[in-house]
């Protein structure tokens, strides 16, 4: 079933250029048909690592658009050239590209339409160096969204997910915000819409020149996932 459909790999790139060549040496390109790169007007060489790696699809941001919209320009570029399935891989190694095989496997077979590589399924996070407040933060976010959601998902916050073609269809992906609540505005509204979602346990690392938000954003962010959370609960209820 892999064999039948066109396998494309985004990448929403900000300031990746130390870690991208890591990360690209990782992808099983004996399954990968393309790779996007969305550079959101890095200050770094990002733009020309890509280039040397042979990276076809690159699109330079004019201006710094923020993480949605880094990824709204991916997800656009990768249903013009016909994609039929979708992974979204960060390109500062912080996740392993070591796993799209089998979250493609899921899609491919139509096991599931989603499936996100979850951090907190083991004990990856904290072994992995997640900040102690951001595993706290994580669980008791996990824990309210899962209350108000009506779901059973290990956390929303994994930047590494995968799509069939049909789901970026059906939701518009375009209509959320350009800052980092986007993925949280997108996955609600694909479970909202029905969408079976797949957790696999995915290792993760924390390092100097992973990107992570601070405290400030982190706290911002928690508040907007409590407002996804919260709009959520009654569109399900009056709908």
């Amino acid at each position: 079933m892999v064999e039948d459909k066109k396998i494309v790999v985004i990448m929403p790139a900000y300031n990746a250029g130390q870690t991208l060549r890591k990360t690209w040496e990782e992808i099983p390109f004996d399954v990968v048909d393309e790779v996007i790169l969305t550079d959101d007007r890095s200050t770094d060489d990002t733009v020309k690592v890509a280039r040397e790696l042979g990276v076809h699809h690159i699109i330079e941001h004019d201006i710094n658009r923020g993480y949605g919209g880094n990824q709204k320009s991916c997800y656009t570029k990768a249903l013009e050239i016909g994609a039929d399935i979708i992974i979204m891989l960060h390109p500062d190694y912080q996740y392993t590209p070591k796993l799209i095989k089998s979250m493609v496997f899921l899609i491919a077979n139509q096991v599931y339409p989603v499936v996100i590589a979850s951090r907190i399924l083991g004990k990856g996070a904290l072994k992995g160096g997640m900040p102690v407040y951001k595993y706290i933060a994580n669980r008791a976010l996990t824990l309210v969204q899962n209350l108000l959601m009506n779901q059973k998902l290990s956390e929303y916050h994994t930047g590494y997910r995968a799509f069939a073609r049909e789901v970026l269809e059906q939701v518009d992906f375009n209509a959320y915000s350009d800052d980092f609540i986007f993925d949280n505005q997108f996955l609600a509204e694909i479970l909202y819409q029905g969408f079976e979602v797949a957790e696999i346990t995915c290792p993760t690392k924390y390092f100097a020149e992973a990107s992570s938000i601070n405290f400030s954003r982190s706290s911002t962010y928690g508040l907007g996932v409590l407002g996804v959370s919260v709009r959520y609960f009654f569109k399900r209820i009056f709908r």
